[in-house]
């Protein structure tokens, strides 16, 4: 397991409001307010890529997995509902992005009172 990419992907999530984190098919997944997944880490679980799954604004997966296929993808199983994969082992992740990333996942499944709350 990479635990820097781990580390920086938990900090993300775990500083948003009311995320909880623990395993879910055997990967580290966060949780808002221990119940609704908004963000999965993938590690080598289903292929030989690290990356996370997670949920996305309509039309944000087809239009990044079109713009730069060797960063993103469509993940099996949540896929079909429009969430996205992102890999964590290209040369240089741009955390800056996948912290947009992380905040536009936790939009799409969060209620608008922890929506307000956000950093």
């Amino acid at each position: 397991m990479d635990t820097a990419a781990l580390d920086r992907l938990r900090d993300l999530c775990l500083a948003l409001p009311e995320v909880t984190e623990r395993l879910s098919h055997g990967e580290p997944t966060w949780f808002i307010r221990d119940k609704k997944t908004f963000v999965m880490f993938a590690d080598h679980h289903h292929d030989d890529r690290l990356a996370f799954w997670c949920a996305a604004p309509p039309g944000a997966q087809a239009e990044l997995v079109a713009e730069a296929p060797e960063r993103f993808f469509r993940p099996p199983y949540v896929g079909h509902r429009g969430w996205l994969g992102v890999y964590l082992d290209v040369p240089e992740v741009d955390w800056a992005e996948v912290a947009e990333i992380v905040a536009d996942a936790y939009r799409q499944i969060a209620p608008k009172t922890l929506i307000a709350r956000m950093p």
